[in-house]
């Protein structure tokens, strides 16, 4: 994953119809870079075959 950039967050920002000076992205940035890299992490840890034993399954009808 590419590192965020600030014109990326602010653009991002703007897309959300938040209008945030230099300063305050300049603050929020790093936390938001973290919070991907988490995010993408878990991600990793949550992968499909990683599903509960206990999903409930349509197409199986065992009831008698």
């Amino acid at each position: 994953m590419a590192e965020l950039t600030l014109e990326q967050l602010q653009a991002a920002a703007q897309r959300r119809g938040l209008t945030l000076p230099q300063e305050e992205l300049q603050r929020l940035l790093p936390g938001v870079i973290r919070a991907r890299k988490q995010a993408a992490e878990l991600r990793d840890l949550l992968a499909v075959p990683d599903e509960p034993a206990a999903t409930f399954d349509p197409r199986r009808n065992n009831r008698k």
